[in-house]
């Protein structure tokens, strides 16, 4: 039986940083699908290659740029280029070029299962192999809606959707969340019949209000209907290919195809986990200190989605690194203050931090102030005025606390407030950035402005005593 320094059980975006700096040990992988995990080839490069080459298509629609479009006017047409620039991005789902990294750098790749046996060793498809260090990073799976009559029908995941060649003529889409907002805007672009049905008040909750009020106008401008605070309750074919959905209010919607969007669970299934005495159940995260260690167990660590911290790629990245760190001896600990947040429709949402609520909810009175996308140079040259960023900040210490952008490429420049929040720059230095000109991110300039001019006023002298 082998025994090496670090065995990463997963191959997701967070273990990279883990066995490309084994700095001299010996390092295994253990992957039972794709290496490099579900984000490069059914997840977020597949979905923004899609999403791109809908934007692109969409602007023969518009008037401005119609004269200059030279592309396919039919939907199917247009949807088949897409579909083959998707495969291109993802190098027609080989793992190839994953698993020749983990080559590259010395570490050994065992395909399958991997089954924690007891502390010490696992089960890694037909061999057992021992290790000194475990590693977590097995990611998340979709939730499943307790519906009635799910079993009697194929519904899509995004996996699915994201694979598939097909156009279909009409799709209900469970959930109001990111993905949900991604694919059903995706899809309708390219004049699939979509309808959006989601448990909460309004889509992207977590966001701003004035967020889901400009999505949802989107959506409602490509001819998508959108069922607020509505539930479906049960499925069943319909139409051959079909699916009849009945939702808890209103009459039950015929369509194409079901997406399940509903969000995603960690990924903690038949890992073996109670072999290691960690009671915990399927779907649940694993708990990780500021480390990344996991809770109650020695030299266990976890990654990525399996956490249920900030579930997102950059999130998985970053806890690598803090990982891969302490493994080298350091004393590294993540931070997850300032974890951007963004949605690819179009226009794109990106924020971090507080939004105005949560920031009241943490016994912040904030000072908010806003902007127009429309009102910078860029927006005229672009021809796309649509957009609008909202900055919150705690006048008590004169720190920006929260940034939500729609629009204007702000998932590019959002960095810069990450950047912020993360070092808590003084709104007074933020003030005092000179940001390229004619760029989106000027839009930033005078709500900045405004904030430090508040927050000076609001920020109560000190009257000395006699």
């Amino acid at each position: 039986m082998d025994v090496f320094d670090v065995v990463v059980l997963g191959s997701g975006p967070g273990s990279e940083p883990v066995w490309s700096a084994a700095g001299g040990r010996s390092v295994a992988v253990v992957e039972r699908a794709l290496v490099g995990g579900a984000c490069p080839f059914v997840a977020c490069v597949p979905s923004k290659s899609m999403l791109r080459s809908a934007g692109a298509w969409a602007m023969a629609a518009e008037p401005e740029f119609a004269p200059f479009y030279r592309g396919p006017t039919d939907p199917a047409l247009a949807w088949r280029h897409a579909v083959h620039r998707r495969k291109r991005a993802v190098h027609n789902g080989d793992d190839w070029d994953f698993a020749e990294r983990l080559r590259h750098v010395g570490a050994t790749l065992f395909r399958g299962h991997g089954r924690i046996v007891r502390p010490g060793l696992l089960d890694a498809g037909e061999v057992r192999i021992g290790y000194r260090e475990l590693v977590l990073d097995t990611g998340s799976a979709p939730v499943l809606p307790p519906i009635a009559g799910l079993p009697s029908i194929t519904p899509w995941t995004s996996a699915e959707a994201l694979t598939s060649d097909q156009l279909p003529d009409s799709l209900v889409v469970v959930g109001g969340g990111p993905v949900a907002c991604e694919l059903g805007m995706l899809f309708a672009m390219f004049g699939t019949v979509v309808t959006i049905v989601q448990r909460d008040e309004r889509l992207l909750p977590r966001e701003e209000p004035a967020v889901s009020e400009t999505i949802t106008a989107k959506l409602r401008d490509l001819d998508v209907r959108t069922l607020p605070a509505c539930t479906v309750v049960e499925v069943a074919p319909s139409g051959g290919a079909g699916v009849r959905a009945t939702v808890d209010i209103g009459r039950p919607i015929e369509a194409q195809r079901l997406l399940l969007a509903a969000g995603r669970r960690p990924e903690t299934t038949d890992l073996g986990l109670e072999n290691l005495g960690l009671a915990v159940r399927a779907g649940a995260p694993v708990r990780v200190d500021e480390r990344c260690r996991v809770v109650g167990v020695d030299h266990v660590w976890a990654v990525g989605d399996v956490t249920g911290i900030a579930p997102y790629t950059h999130t998985a990245e970053y806890q690598g690194r803090i990982v891969a760190a302490n493994l080298r001896g350091e004393d590294a600990r993540a931070d997850y203050r300032a974890i951007p947040r963004a949605v690819y429709t179009r226009p794109a949402v990106a924020a971090v931090g507080h939004t105005e609520q949560s920031a009241r909810a943490a016994g912040i009175d904030p000072l908010v102030a806003t902007a127009s996308i429309g009102d910078t140079v860029r927006a005229v040259t672009e021809g796309d005025r649509e957009g609008w960023v909202r900055l919150v900040a705690d006048p008590a210490r004169g720190l920006l606390v929260g940034a939500t952008a729609v629009g204007g490429r702000a998932e590019e420049w959002i960095s810069e407030l990450v950047l912020a929040i993360r070092a808590e720059v003084p709104l007074r230095m933020l003030t005092d950035v000179v940001r390229p000109f004619p760029t989106f991110s000027r839009v930033l300039d005078d709500p900045l402005r405004e904030l430090d001019a508040l927050s000076t006023r609001r920020v109560p002298t000190t009257v000395p005593s006699s």
